[in-house]
């Protein structure tokens, strides 16, 4: 199912811009500086994400990236469906996804987007989001590679969309697991080959 877009062109431009700044915001670089963890970008994998803040051995402030690098992609969703409508809500999900991805702040150098991805879930679509959520943890659980949970969760995310009733998000959904892929391309090719870190941040044997 299509989504339907009745706000004026102009308005939907200022959302997505807003949205982009919004989630351009590198929370997770902000709270291990904030925290006295060092510059992110210069610790474990390099990535910005909660992932590589976990590495940091700190686990409230992976914590914390979590919550507000999903709140950020839920925030955009929710205020731009608040203010605007459901059209706006999805330009605002997809700009706030590519904010994080590429980042101005950064040299348009960003994260992977799990967390703001899963974040936007919820809001276009709050038992969904639930369910990808859950699937993440699963995965996590069972395999403990972060990269693995993310990869099944994006995929799963336009399933349960259609299944759990907002159908009319998952090709938003669909796009931005495909990103999602794309953006672990690296982490695909060591998972493939046996040598992606776990969580914890070994290699598996």
């Amino acid at each position: 199912m299509l989504p339907v877009f009745e706000t004026a062109p102009l308005t939907l431009g200022l959302v997505a811009l807003a949205a982009y700044l919004l989630g351009s915001i590198p929370f997770g670089i902000v709270i291990a500086r904030v925290m006295g963890l060092g510059d992110l970008r210069e610790i474990g994998s390099g990535n910005i994400g909660a992932t590589n803040v976990l590495r940091t051995g700190n686990k409230l402030a992976a914590f914390l990236t979590v919550v507000f690098d999903a709140g950020k992609g839920a925030m955009a969703v929710l205020l731009a469906a608040a203010w605007f409508g459901a059209d706006a809500a999805q330009i605002a999900g997809l700009a706030a996804f590519l904010g994080h991805l590429y980042p101005v702040w950064l040299g348009f150098k960003g994260g992977k987007g799990v967390a703001t991805f899963l974040g936007i879930l919820l809001a276009l679509g709050f038992w969904a989001g639930f369910a990808a959520c859950m699937t993440w943890l699963a995965v996590a659980v069972l395999f403990r590679i972060s990269s693995l949970a993310a990869l099944v969760a994006a995929a799963s995310a336009p399933v349960w969309l259609f299944m759990l009733g907002s159908g009319n998000a998952a090709l938003l959904a669909a796009a931005l697991a495909l990103l999602i892929w794309l953006r672990h391309a690296a982490n695909i090719r060591r998972l493939l080959s046996g040598t992606e870190p776990t969580i914890s941040g070994k290699k598996k044997a």
